[in-house]
């Protein structure tokens, strides 16, 4: 598609009206607020809209670098601020060097490849607020959704910003409906996980697609620095800084993390024990199989609660209705595994609950990051049984940490009249 398009304008009213002594935010040692950059008055006018004041560790690491153009590798987990941290960069790149000459629709200006449709849609989402005060576009292309109507918006709007999972970006590449050969800045989101879901082929030939190294803006994140994402990284980046952000820290400063020592056949009681507690408020409940999260949903649904499914078999459209009504408190409890899972962002989730122990140690961190976000204290619980409690070990070795186990109290282990109970 080669028609010309017309750029949307931008809400004048607010943006012209707006400048930075309405957005005060006070220098403290230690920390670098978003003001210590130079960015566009209508990045920062988004930025305060999105909650945001200080920069996270990942942010403030990464930042000085990514915004003189360097390329970055950075190691950093879920709930860290790199999103907020690639489009940052992105969106001032965008602003401060517009393109005049004529533009085509389906050309993007930077891509950014997520492993997942839930984390693709969430980047989109946390994208579109950032550039609310800006003429930029993001679109945001996933499959499990309309094609047509992921194309029509395509070719209405110019592409400035294009998220997306690989296989649904190469369904537009080879239909000649996406171009890529104009990209400035290209992310590569959760790198491990594209790896472990054999995604890289897929990755690959979209990354042939667009410019050079040299002559493109690279980052690379990954919540661990295997040798295979290392070597990834050497061929698709142009001399990065690497930027590691520790694992302890993300997962333990927000965190009450607990350790129920349990067996096999009490788990659901627990679990429904504790979901009737009066400081619950919503929660992620996460297993390894589809097969257990399908379980536990019928489960939970006939003991009253107000419970949704997020897992790979699940159609994405139903995902999506499912996400939102959690987000809107409509559902209460979310059972999810760990590749649904990853880059949800809901605020106020207020536990966590490891149903089963994560079979790779990493996966504890993205899982019980769900929580404790935005500077808010969160607990995370998980349940040890004799099928996977070896599976601590490695966990506190990633963190560096000893994990508190505990046996159930008495109330959490006898079933209680459930007909005695409201069900929020």
């Amino acid at each position: 598609m080669t028609d010309k398009k017309t750029e949307p304008k931008k809400n004048k009213t607010e943006a012209e009206s707006w400048d930075l002594t309405h957005f005060k935010v006070e220098s403290q040692e230690g920390k670098t607020r978003f003001h210590d950059f130079s960015l566009p008055k209508e990045l920062m006018q988004g930025i305060q809209d999105a909650g945001f004041e200080y920069c996270t560790p990942i942010q403030a690491a990464s930042l000085p670098h990514t915004l003189n153009g360097h390329d970055i590798v950075g190691k950093a987990q879920t709930g860290t601020g790199k999103t907020a941290a690639f489009l940052i960069n992105i969106i001032n790149d965008l602003i401060k060097y517009p393109v005049k000459e004529e533009r085509f629709s389906g050309e993007a200006r930077a891509l950014i490849l997520a492993p997942t449709r839930e984390l693709a849609i969430q980047i989109g989402d946390d994208a579109t607020q950032l550039l609310k005060y800006t003429a930029l576009k993001c679109h945001t292309l996933v499959g499990g959704m309309d094609y047509g109507k992921q194309l029509q918006r395509l070719q209405k709007y110019h592409c400035d910003i294009l998220v997306g999972t690989p296989g649904r970006l190469l369904d537009f590449a080879n239909n000649k409906d996406l171009y890529l050969d104009q990209v400035e800045v290209l992310v590569i989101d959760e790198a491990d996980r594209m790896l472990d879901m054999g995604f890289i082929p897929q990755v690959r030939r979209l990354v042939n697609l667009t410019p050079r190294r040299q002559d493109r803006q690279s980052l690379l994140f990954s919540a661990t620095f295997t040798p295979e994402v290392l070597r990834l990284a050497e061929n698709w980046t142009d001399e990065p800084v690497t930027v590691e952000i520790d694992a302890e820290r993300v997962a333990t400063d927000t965190i009450d993390q607990k350790i129920l020592i349990t067996t096999s056949s009490e788990k659901f009681t627990v679990l429904h024990n504790i979901l009737l507690g009066e400081d619950i408020e919503n929660v992620m409940v996460f297993a390894n199989r589809r097969d257990i999260c399908r379980t536990l949903h019928e489960k939970l649904k006939k003991n009253g609660f107000k419970t949704g499914l997020l897992s790979g078999d699940v159609p994405q459209n139903r995902r999506m209705k499912t996400l939102e009504n959690f987000k809107k408190g409509v559902l209460k409890v979310m059972v999810a595994t760990d590749v649904a899972g990853r880059g949800i962002h809901v605020d106020g989730v207020s536990h966590v609950v490891n149903y089963t122990l994560p079979e790779e140690p990493e996966d504890y961190v993205h899982r019980i990051g769900r929580t404790g976000r935005a500077g808010k204290k969160g607990t995370s619980i998980s349940f040890a049984c004799e099928d996977d409690a070896f599976l601590l070990e490695p966990i506190e070795k990633l963190l560096d940490m000893k994990l508190p186990c505990t046996i159930p109290e008495e109330t959490l282990i006898h079933p209680v009249e459930i007909s005695k109970y409201k069900r929020n």
